[in-house]
Formats: C-alpha cells, structure tokens, sequence
C-alpha cells in the first residue's frame, strides 16, 4: 500500500539515479518502507533512457554522476518533446558546498545528508 492507503499502482513511482551504493540502498530501504515502487539505476550514462523506458512518477537524482552529470540529464529530460515526461516531478540530490547547478530546473533540490523524515515528506509532496 501506498502512503494514500491504495493499493502500489503498476506504474513505478520513483526511479533513483544515484551511484553512492550505501545512499541508494539507504533511500530505497526508506521509501519502499513507506510503499513506494523504486527502482535504481547507478549511473548517468543512460540515465534519460532509463527515464523514458521507465516513465516514473518521480526521478531522484544526483546532481554528481559518473559519465554524465545530474544537471545533464535534467535539462534533457526537461526539453523533452512528449509533456507529460518533460513534467516528470525531479528531486535533485545535491553534496552540501555543491553548487546548485541545474537546480533551478529541479522541483525540489536537497543537499546530502539530509534528514530521512525531510525526504519522505518531500518525496510525498512530490507525489501526492
């Protein structure tokens, strides 16, 4: 069930682009906790690929990915031609001291670590 008391819909709820092995886990563990469908993928290249084959609900994304930036991948997804996964929600994970390149494209950016519970209020703000 999901936050909202319905049963997991069949489409994903969030796809998580993060490649810190034990931060990617430790969202997934919390979010699944709470009924949300994640998958993951750990690196930039292919990351809009993944978007599109996936059509999420929510994108969680690091801003410093291998091959191919967060902010990167957020502008495309961004100039999509198709609206509704231009408008796809995106929750930029960013390291404190980052610059917040890209983020004025983000719906919500958060600077690592942030507290588990801000995450999960954002994430169901997103979502809701």
């Amino acid at each position: 069930m999901n936050p909202k008391g319905r049963a997991a819909q069949m489409t994903l709820d969030i796809l998580m682009i993060e490649d810190e092995p034990n931060i990617a886990e430790a969202l997934r563990f919390i979010l699944t906790r709470d009924g949300w469908r994640v998958d993951l993928h750990h690196d930039g290249m292919g990351g809009i690929e993944q978007i599109r084959r996936c059509r999420p609900r929510l994108v969680i994304l690091d801003l410093m990915l291998p091959n191919r930036s967060g902010a990167e991948i957020l502008a495309e997804l961004r100039a999509e031609s198709d609206l509704a996964l231009a408008r796809t929600p995106v929750l930029l994970l960013t390291a404190r001291g980052q610059g917040a390149e890209g983020g004025q494209q983000a719906d919500i950016v958060l600077a690592k670590p942030f507290a588990n519970d801000e995450l999960r209020a954002t994430v169901r703000d997103l979502l809701d």
